[in-house]
């Protein structure tokens, strides 16, 4: 059973600064337990939206629609979307109500539940891939579109601080990824990742 000490704090989510969270993410253990079965990986790569002044984000200009309504809540809760139709992609709503930042975990570490995680990703070998990636990740953790606006202090979803050996020289800063559309601000160095973790979704040469 996890501790429930061990979760992160509302108010660690509800900081204004998304680009520290977004870096304070790594390192961290997200779980999800769905109809009983506790998957859990260690998150090693992540990228901050900015909200209303993110050309990237679906919050900009303050777009406030049925889908992103989510965003505009008080940090500390999900924020799944469907990419192409097909993959859910979970990210985590950050600030305070009605500043709409959020961070896309983009891959992670398998700590807990690998047999279950290779059964929903149709894998018979845990390989790098299994988690490697937005869309990849959360269909190893179960997560999809039912997961969207829960409270990371839940119990089908939460994040915790774990004893993952980590400093800053480990953590690369670099533009994110997919998003041409978003002019200069797709130059940003808004991407961030454990250096030469094996599960990162794509590294960057030279850095």
């Amino acid at each position: 059973m996890h501790e429930e000490k061990r979760k992160l704090p509302l108010h660690f989510y509800q900081s204004e600064d998304v680009i520290s969270i977004a870096k304070s993410l790594l390192g961290k253990q997200i779980s999800t337990n769905i109809n009983g079965n506790v998957t859990a990986g260690i998150i090693v790569e992540t990228e901050a939206y900015m909200g209303i002044t993110d050309k990237a984000s679906h919050a900009y200009n303050g777009r406030f629609t049925n889908r992103t309504k989510t965003m505009f809540e008080d940090g500390g809760i999900t924020y799944v979307y469907l990419c192409y139709g097909i993959h859910s992609l979970l990210n985590v709503i950050t600030g305070p109500k009605d500043t709409p930042h959020a961070v896309l975990i983009r891959a992670i570490e398998p700590t807990t539940g690998i047999d279950i995680m290779l059964q929903r990703r149709n894998m018979t070998v845990l390989k790098s891939n299994i988690t490697k990636g937005p869309g990849a990740l959360s269909q190893a953790l179960g997560v999809d579109r039912d997961i969207n606006a829960m409270d990371l202090n839940g119990d089908i979803i939460w994040i915790e601080d774990v004893s993952y050996p980590l400093n800053k020289k480990q953590i690369v800063a670099c533009p994110r990824i997919g998003i041409d559309y978003a002019g200069e601000d797709a130059l940003l160095p808004w991407r961030f990742y454990i250096r030469d973790n094996i599960y990162v979704s794509r590294p960057v040469k030279g850095l």
